[in-house]
C-alpha cells in the first residue's frame, strides 16, 4: 500500500538519499526543511511535496504531520562543534523540535492507527561508555549534542509508553556518501579538502576510531524501521567495524589513486576517542544489515564528488 511519509530535514544529506529510496518504494513523500543546512537543489526534479519551514513552528509541524501516515525525523543540529558554540540553540532544535513533532503526532492520533515515527540519533548519547556501543549501555554524554540527542531519544520512548505512539530510535554510526558536500563529518571533510586544497587536516593524531556506514545502508535501515513493529526500541545502525582515522586516510589514498598530504591539529573538545557498534539487534529484529563495505562506499562517494561537487560547491562554503 502506498504510504505518505513526512521527512523532516529531507533536504539534507541523509534526507536527500532517503527521499529517493522512499520514492523508489512507491511512497508519497513530504519534506519539511528550513534549508539552513541542506539545499532545495538536492530535491530538484523529484516528485516531492516540499514545505519550507522549521520544526520549531508548532502550527506548521501540526499541519504536515496530519496529512502523513509516517514520520522520519531527521531535522536536527547535527554535530558536536555546533553544540559547543551554541548549546542553547542545539537544545532548542534537537529537544524542543523533537517534542513538537511528537506532540503533533499525538494530536493527530498516530497511536490509534499505528502510524510510526522513526527518530534519527547517534552514538553521541553514550559518550563516555567503553565501546562497542550497544542498546543496553547507560548513556553518559560528553557534549551538549550528545545530551540533546539523548533527550530526544527519551521523549520518543516516553511517548511510546505514555501515549502509545509507535516510536523507533535509530543510532547511526558515522554516515558518509553522496549529497554530503556541505557536511563537516570526517569523510566529507577529507574529500572536500582534497578537492579544494589538495591535502587533508586530521583532528588529533589519527588513532581515534569510528564506525563508518554508507548512507544507502542507513536509508534501508530507516525504511525497515518504518515497516516494522518495533515500538519503543533503540537500534544501533552501523557496520560493527572499527576503523581509525589514519586507516580511513589510507583507504582514501587508494580511492583517489595518489598519496595524500596531511596536516595535524589538536583533537576537538567533546569528541570520543573510540566509537563502533554491535548491530546484532537490528539484524535480528529489523532483518537489516549493511551491504556496502568502506572501500566500495568510498569509491561511490568519491565518484559522486567528482561528478557533482561543482554543482553544489557553494553549499560547503555556506556551512563552513
Amino acid at each position: 500500500m502506498k504510504k505518505s511519509v513526512l521527512v523532516t530535514g529531507g533536504g539534507g544529506f541523509v534526507g536527500a538519499n532517503l527521499v529517493r529510496l522512499l520514492l523508489r518504494e512507491n511512497n508519497a513523500v513530504t519534506v519539511l526543511d528550513d534549508f539552513s543546512a541542506g539545499s532545495h537543489q538536492f530535491l530538484s526534479g523529484l516528485n516531492v511535496d516540499v514545505v519550507e519551514g522549521s520544526i520549531l513552528d508548532c502550527e506548521l509541524v501540526n499541519t504536515v504531520v496530519r496529512r502523513s501516515n509516517g514520520v522520519v525525523h531527521l531535522a536536527a543540529q547535527t554535530g558536536v562543534p555546533g553544540s559547543l558554540l551554541q548549546p542553547r540553540r542545539d537544545c532548542e532544535i534537537n529537544v524542543i523540535g523533537t517534542l513538537n513533532v511528537l506532540e503533533a503526532c499525538r494530536r493527530a492520533e498516530y497511536a490509534k492507527d499505528r502510524r510510526r515515527i522513526v527518530f534519527a540519533s547517534s552514538n553521541a548519547p553514550l559518550g563516555r561508555q567503553t565501546p562497542p556501543a550497544t542498546e543496553d549501555k547507560a548513556a553518559l554524554p560528553v557534549s551538549p549534542y550528545g545530551a540533546s540527542k539523548l533527550a530526544g531519544e527519551a521523549y520518543c520512548l516516553s511517548y511510546q509508553t505514555s501515549f502509545g505512539l509507535a516510536t523507533t530510535v535509530l543510532r547511526f554510526g558515522n554516515v558518509y556518501g553522496p549529497f554530503s558536500v556541505h557536511k563537516t563529518s570526517v569523510v566529507a571533510k577529507f574529500l572536500e579538502d582534497l578537492c579544494s586544497r589538495g591535502r587533508i587536516t586530521v583532528d588529533g593524531d589519527g588513532s581515534q576510531t569510528r564506525d563508518f556506514i554508507y548512507v544507502e545502508d542507513v536509508c534501508r535501515a530507516i525504511h525497515s524501521a518504518l515497516c516494522s513493529q518495533a515500538d519503543g526500541e533503540i537500534f544501533q545502525i552501523a557496520t560493527g567495524v572499527e576503523t581509525s582515522i589514519s586507516r580511513l586516510a589510507n583507504l582514501i589514498e587508494i580511492t583517489v589513486g595518489h598519496k595524500i598530504k596531511a596536516d595535524y591539529k589538536p583533537a576537538r573538545h567533546g569528541d570520543v576517542l573510540r566509537n563502533f557498534s554491535v548491530i546484532e539487534k537490528a539484524h535480528r529484529v529489523l532483518s537489516w544489515q549493511p551491504r556496502t563495505g568502506l572501500d566500495a562506499g568510498l569509491r561511490e562517494t568519491w565518484q559522486w564528488y567528482q561528478d557533482n561537487r561543482s554543482r553544489y560547491q557553494h553549499l560547503g562554503a555556506m556551512s563552513a
